[in-house]
């Protein structure tokens, strides 16, 4: 029998919905597990989203999920950020999760801390180059997530980590990386569930970001056979604790 888990972490994308198709039993899962008391996560590699917008898309869509309850990408970075208290930054990012930096000094010209997010049509050479002279003469680089390629919008393309890795190899700099699998965005969740790691279950898609970001975090996981999940995926050194194949199945893990 599985653990006494008390709060469950959602990755979104591949694993509630995929490509804007709700998966079956997802919003009743996650109705039940709240009714039942379990704390609720939502932990996205989304830069696009906002907490806020993240959580009124997903209610658009059936879910009931707090703003509180979700940690994207975009939200984590701008809390570590803070933390550093930046004299300015050049945040390379579009659409709502924009707004999670709106309390920084914004300056592309001379900026302490250039902050790598979806870029969409601006990953363009004019200003990739803008960003390599700026980090060869002294700005630090935060790249949001370290995925380089992406389908969660339909088509296959290149996506944050894969600018953020060119950047940091082509200044020869060593560049600090936020989201999933890294250890920081979990942290964050983490902290605002108020319970211990080992009643926390992280359920994803991917083994890459999701499960290996788990494992590094101390938490448990569950790989759901569903979005950009493959086969070959269990043939690989990192591996998740527990799998189904689908999402419907994860009730069964909560007393």
């Amino acid at each position: 029998m599985p653990d006494n888990f008390k709060g469950i972490i959602f990755d979104v994308d591949g694993v509630l919905e995929f490509k804007g198709q709700v998966y079956p039993g997802a919003i009743e899962l996650v109705r039940r597990l709240r009714q039942n008391g379990i704390i609720i996560r939502i932990l996205t590699n989304s830069t696009l989203k906002s907490r806020k917008s993240c959580a009124v898309k997903l209610n658009q869509i059936g879910f009931e999920i707090l703003e509180e309850e979700v940690v994207t990408a975009s939200y984590a970075t701008a809390k570590y950020l803070k933390t550093l208290n930046p004299r300015s930054c050049w945040v390379m990012l579009k659409r709502e999760g924009l707004a999670e930096f709106n309390h920084f000094v914004h300056d592309d010209q001379n900026p302490e801390y250039i902050v790598l997010g979806d870029y969409r049509e601006d990953f363009r050479f004019e200003i990739l180059n803008k960003a390599l002279k700026l980090l060869l003469s002294g700005s630090k680089l935060i790249v949001m997530i370290t995925e380089k390629v992406d389908q969660s919008m339909g088509d296959v393309e290149l996506t944050v980590g894969a600018y953020g890795k060119m950047l940091e190899d082509a200044a020869g700099i060593t560049a600090i990386w936020i989201g999933k699998p890294n250890k920081y965005v979990f942290d964050v969740a983490l902290e605002s569930m108020g319970i211990q790691k080992h009643q926390v279950l992280m359920v994803g898609d991917r083994i890459t970001s999701d499960i290996s970001g788990a494992k590094t975090a101390g938490i448990k996981s569950i790989l759901v056979k569903s979005g950009e999940f493959r086969e070959r995926d269990l043939t690989g050194e990192v591996q998740p604790d527990y799998v189904v194949e689908s999402i419907k199945e994860v009730s069964g893990f909560f007393r």
